[in-house]
């Protein structure tokens, strides 16, 4: 079998994923830690303040890599709750549930340090403007994927739910991408792109640095939820009655 069929196989085998998930968690945890202190340290210590915004500017170290990561999620979210529809693998499911909460935090931070980051920009915390009026229908999403999960008892019809209403949702990830091109608005333009960055070497770096500590973070967060989440469900199968035997013993 071809190694990736195979691990994608193994991965749809809960008592293997929990196991997985468990040797490769604490390692995750702790790139996150190294790289979220060097990002924050580089940027908020040694990178100089922008020439127009001056200090307010380093609230990019956490706004942007948490906008970044609020599409990236609600796309993941999408893409394993296709999974789980089509296929019927509990696991996908599972992760796509397990991401909405972890989604809503960095849209919620997105939200709430652009408005901290307008207030000296635009001289007021918020404006209905097309990109931060679209990620707040963002935020809405994510709640109504967890709130449309709660309100099943039985967790496959939940996620099936739910998986319907991410895939729906996805229709917006391109108007928040393409909002300050196809409209005129007050949030600036993307300053890295596939043709380069226009941000200058000392600054763009630490943003690199902290974008890619909230991926581990999420990777981290992600399989600690499902890791209880699948716990939960499966508490009376076998396999969870001799990992408890196997810990007490």
């Amino acid at each position: 079998m071809n190694p990736i069929m195979k691990f994608i196989h193994l991965m749809g085998s809960p008592p293997w994923f929990y196991q997985f998930s468990g040797r490769l968690i604490p390692w995750l945890w702790g790139l996150f830690v190294v790289l979220a202190a060097c990002g924050l340290y580089l940027g908020l210590v040694k990178a100089p303040p922008d020439y127009l915004q001056g200090e307010s500017a380093r609230i990019m170290y956490i706004h942007v890599p948490s906008a970044w990561m609020s599409m990236m999620i609600y796309a993941l979210m999408a893409v394993m709750g296709f999974v789980g529809l089509v296929w019927h693998v509990r696991i996908a499911e599972i992760l796509a549930i397990s991401s909405a909460p972890i989604g809503a935090l960095f849209t919620a931070v997105a939200l709430a340090s652009g408005s901290l980051w307008g207030r000296p920009t635009w001289g007021t915390y918020w404006v209905w403007d097309a990109r931060l009026t679209s990620e707040l229908v963002l935020l809405f999403l994510y709640l109504g994927v967890i709130g449309l999960y709660s309100a099943f008892d039985e967790p496959r019809k939940a996620a099936r739910a739910a998986s319907l209403l991410a895939l729906v949702g996805l229709v917006n990830l391109p108007i928040i991408h393409y909002s300050v091109t196809w409209w005129n608005t007050l949030h600036q333009g993307s300053s890295i792109g596939a043709s380069g960055s226009s941000i200058h070497p000392s600054m763009l770096w630490p943003l690199l640095i902290m974008a890619l500590a909230t991926k581990f973070y999420y990777a981290a967060n992600l399989l600690s939820r499902a890791r209880i989440r699948l716990i939960e469900q499966d508490q009376r199968k076998n396999w969870v009655r001799e990992l408890l035997q196997e810990g007490t013993a």
